[in-house]
């Protein structure tokens, strides 16, 4: 059923507005009418629904967007007035349609929380809590500080992992595209120079001579399978089994799996801390902590220990059997759940943890750096060494 949006003048002369689910906009004027209100404007709200679709917002302009309403909120600039100014100066078109959505909602009767609700592409179940809470409590300001501060931090932690990732990366697409080149190009000719003198090859060069031909042949099967198996793999990744066990594969490797679990727990503390300060319940926190943790294994011991606080029990020793985090941050969100100083341990094991990333980051890149290198240099020197062996046993013969 539509929904429409409406303006009404009582008898008394003052104008109402709200929202309203109606099959058609007749129906919202003959409502109206029983109300003994002269309607207005009627419209339907089409606008929520097209927002929805799409990429999400940037974090560089919702951490903006957060940070300028918390200091205009604070200034007791009228909700309303807040919005309309960030609508006006926000660059970003798709963004400010939803701002002025937004706006428009708050003016119809509804809460902020419930007007930035209906735009899930722009703002999380995380930030729709906490303005919740906020506006319940009565310090949207300070949540939304507190909120800002939290998206900047955690579009850093982000930065950080991928920005570990991206050597890694650099030197394997050099390493094929090299390879790529050596095997269509460079060796083909030696191949040819090698048949005219009809000498006998090492076997390192005629498994060389066997990868070109093959690669040359069916480089379209190759690039295919190359394909395929990308696409399988994520398919696999999206069911719960695959997710599952890939994402536990993921935490067992070596130095890669130290750094997703360091900034796994960074994340999940940071956001649980700042959940529980801003005023949302201990079991809405959870929730929506483990849809943020990006990994299954981290999401299934938060919800457990969700399960485990519902049923009267602690949070911290479901975290303590999944055998994911170190027995440091049990321990320590246990000493906050007995001293009712829950929220300030999480930050500081956030704070803590946070630092220790850049650690792993640090000793990632140390590790793969000669690692990558000596790996580049075998493939590609090997290649090019087998291709030389029969030249060196033609320089033998000729010396006899």
């Amino acid at each position: 059923m539509p929904t429409f949006t409406y303006s009404a003048r009582t008898l008394a002369g003052e104008i109402q507005t709200g929202t309203i689910e109606l099959p058609d906009r007749e129906a919202v004027v003959g409502y109206l009418r029983r109300q003994r209100m002269i309607p207005v404007s009627v419209r339907e709200k089409k606008e929520a629904i097209e927002i929805t679709f799409g990429k999400p917002v940037k974090m560089r302009d919702l951490v903006h967007f957060t940070r300028q309403f918390a200091t205009m909120i604070n200034s007791g600039l009228p909700l309303v007035q807040c919005l309309d100014i960030l609508a006006t100066q926000t660059e970003n078109k798709r963004f400010r349609k939803i701002i002025e959505q937004v706006k428009f909602d708050v003016e119809s009767g509804n809460t902020l929380a419930d007007s930035l609700r209906k735009h899930p592409k722009a703002f999380s179940d995380l930030f729709v809590n906490m303005v919740a809470a906020g506006e319940a409590g009565g310090i949207l300001d300070t949540v939304l500080l507190r909120l800002a501060t939290f998206l900047e931090k955690n579009a850093a932690l982000i930065r950080k992992v991928k920005g570990a990732m991206v050597y890694p990366a650099v030197i394997v697409t050099v390493a094929v595209i090299a390879v790529s080149v050596l095997l269509v190009f460079v060796i083909p000719t030696f191949e040819q120079m090698f048949a005219s003198v009809n000498l006998t090859l090492p076997l390192p060069t005629r498994v060389v001579i066997g990868l070109s031909n093959l690669m040359q042949a069916y480089w379209w099967a190759l690039f295919g399978g190359a394909i395929a198996l990308v696409w399988a793999t994520r398919a696999y990744y999206r069911t719960d089994a695959g997710r599952l066990q890939l994402d536990r594969l993921l935490l067992k490797t070596p130095l890669l799996g130290d750094l997703l679990r360091k900034s796994a727990v960074a994340r999940f503390t940071r956001t649980l801390g700042t959940l529980i300060a801003s005023g949302v319940s201990i079991l809405d926190g959870l929730e929506i902590t483990a849809k943020t943790a990006g990994n299954r294994v981290i999401h299934d011991a938060v919800l457990r220990s969700r399960a485990s606080i519902a049923g009267g029990q602690t949070i911290s020793e479901p975290l303590r059997a999944s055998g994911v985090f170190p027995p440091m941050v049990t321990q320590m969100i246990n000493v906050g759940e007995q001293t009712g100083a829950l929220d300030e341990m999480l930050q500081k094991i956030a704070d803590f943890y946070e630092d220790e990333v850049d650690s792993a980051v640090g000793a990632l890149l140390a590790a793969m750096e000669p690692v990558l290198i000596i790996f580049l240099g075998v493939i590609v020197g090997g290649m090019i060494v087998a291709m030389y062996l029969p030249i060196f046993d033609m320089i033998n013969v000729v010396g006899e």
